[in-house]
């Protein structure tokens, strides 16, 4: 049976505050009376929704990794070319950094806190997204080793996942230009495989 829309929406602001909680204070700072506080149900009444605190972890990391590949194949595959895929990747991992600071958080610092089985899949879907970056990067950089494109794959994830050490979202540039500014230094330091400066 499919959730409702109304069920769907409290189960996103659930996790979505639980994301900003955890992120804020730790996994084993916030208790879920807190969480049901930030969207007005009782700690109970999140046990309607998810089994525990766990459940909501794995559901965002997990959720967040697939949602990435997902996003991913779908601009690649809409892309007319690999300049214009790159592109597209760059634009979505920034839009995804700037808009779900909580998640890079929450991934650095809680995913060994999964189920084993769990972490597997998270560590199975970012393989995955790698593997879709390595393969756009070297079709749009040629002379690139797959070496090259994978260590450049990964500067930049470190790069863009910045975000959460850049300070408060009100001491970022508005939205808009810290989106345009990641892409450029993304896309520069996919340009240094060119002609590679230092080989």
């Amino acid at each position: 049976m499919q959730p409702t829309k109304a069920g769907a929406t409290r189960r996103e602001q659930i996790l979505k505050e639980a994301a900003q909680l955890f992120a804020e204070r730790g996994f084993h700072g916030v208790g879920v009376d807190e969480i049901g506080a930030a969207v007005g149900i009782s700690g109970p009444g999140l046990y309607r929704h998810f089994a525990g605190k766990d459940a909501m972890l794995a559901e965002l990391l997990v959720g967040i990794s697939g949602r990435l590949l997902a996003e991913g194949k779908r601009r690649v595959a809409e892309a007319a070319d690999p300049e214009h895929a790159l592109d597209a990747l760059v634009r979505g991992h920034a839009e995804f950094a700037l808009d779900d600071r909580p998640l890079i958080v929450l991934h650095d610092r809680e995913l060994d806190r999964l189920r084993d089985s769990d972490r597997k899949l998270v560590r199975q879907l970012q393989r995955q997204y790698v593997e879709l970056w390595v393969e756009v990067v070297r079709q749009r950089h040629p002379d690139a080793t797959e070496v090259e494109a994978r260590a450049a794959v990964h500067a930049v994830f470190g790069l863009l996942n910045s975000t959460p050490h850049l300070g408060l979202s009100g001491e970022l540039p508005g939205r808009q230009a810290a989106g345009a500014l990641l892409r450029r230094l993304a896309l520069g330091a996919f340009a240094a495989l060119d002609g590679s400066v230092a080989r």
